[in-house]
């Protein structure tokens, strides 16, 4: 018999339309038994949030749970009291905007299934951007704690992430919200290597994240990385990468003198780390912050 499965979508209720499509991606999944779905209201109204989903849940084909954050208030929080209201085998993770694509939860089940020494699976996905669809590859079957440390792998993303009930909470104190799923993946990567279904089973959507702008949470979250996971700091080609952002996002809020430290650290650490020269780019006012984005994410990738 199929594992038992527990679904947690966060959400503030902001975006109905959206959310209305990742609970009805979550239920129509084909699957070999009745699905468990927990949304977590952060922030919002639960009355306002169970008015808005009564079309889909009338037609439910699994359960249906409608909670307030009882955590930590913040997204962390909210996975976690997702996690705490579920008795289920597995627990599984959707985002308020993206979308389950048919056979994502049996290919990832089976998956798990069949490595029993697993407690974490994750598959490919499908960036959307505007009117532009970029399938994004992780090129293994089997997602080691190197491949996260070299690069965050954002193939592997919350709305892909399937675990063993009790195996993993979110942890709150990640501040703003920011990297506490590359933080849990790097932590079930630690213990065994993560299952990778490698097709894109699951639409992530870009545009309407609570976080694309926020760069202050950006640089503590990676501060807050660095001082989690030394071993990102230990990798050149990663940590690389890391002081690349950093310094984007100090460019980004006009930061000059910031930006140029951490651009130097990161061309110290990589020579040709090409996210030192477009933080130096953004910092000499040559082009926008959010003009890089936009170029970025039309080709499924960010900063």
């Amino acid at each position: 018999m199929n594992p038992s499965v527990g679904v947690v979508i966060p959400t503030r209720g902001d975006r109905p339309g959206a959310l209305a499509a990742a609970v009805s991606g979550v239920l129509d999944q084909s699957y070999g038994r009745r699905l468990h779905l927990v949304v977590v209201v952060d922030g919002g109204s639960v009355e306002k949030v169970a008015e808005q989903l009564a079309p889909v849940i009338s037609t439910a084909k699994g359960s249906v749970r409608i909670l307030p954050n009882r955590q930590r208030p913040g997204l962390p929080g909210a996975r976690n009291t997702g996690i705490a209201a579920l008795g289920t085998d597995l627990v599984a993770f959707c985002d308020d905007d993206d979308l389950w694509l048919p056979g994502k939860l049996e290919a990832q089940a089976t998956a798990l299934v069949e490595e029993p020494a697993a407690d974490f699976a994750s598959c490919a996905i499908e960036v959307e951007y505007g009117s532009r669809r970029v399938p994004r590859l992780a090129g293994t079957v089997r997602v080691t704690r190197e491949h996260l440390t070299r690069s965050r792998m954002m193939m592997v993303h919350s709305s892909t992430f399937l675990f063993r009930r009790g195996s993993f909470w979110v942890d709150e104190s990640a501040p703003g919200g920011q990297n506490e799923d590359w933080d849990l993946a790097l932590r079930a990567a630690w213990r065994h290597p993560i299952v990778h279904v490698d097709r894109p089973l699951v639409l992530v959507r870009w545009g309407a994240s609570q976080y694309v702008t926020k760069w202050a949470d950006r640089i503590a979250g990676l501060d807050w990385m660095l001082a989690r996971h030394p071993e990102l700091a230990a990798d050149a080609r990663g940590s690389a990468r890391i002081y690349g952002q950093l310094a984007f996002a100090h460019a980004a809020l006009g930061r000059r003198r910031e930006a140029a430290r951490w651009a130097l650290k990161a061309f110290a650490a990589r020579r040709g780390e090409p996210r030192a020269a477009v933080a130096l780019a953004v910092a000499g006012r040559l082009i926008s912050a959010g003009a890089v984005l936009s170029l970025l994410n039309a080709r499924g990738h960010g900063i």
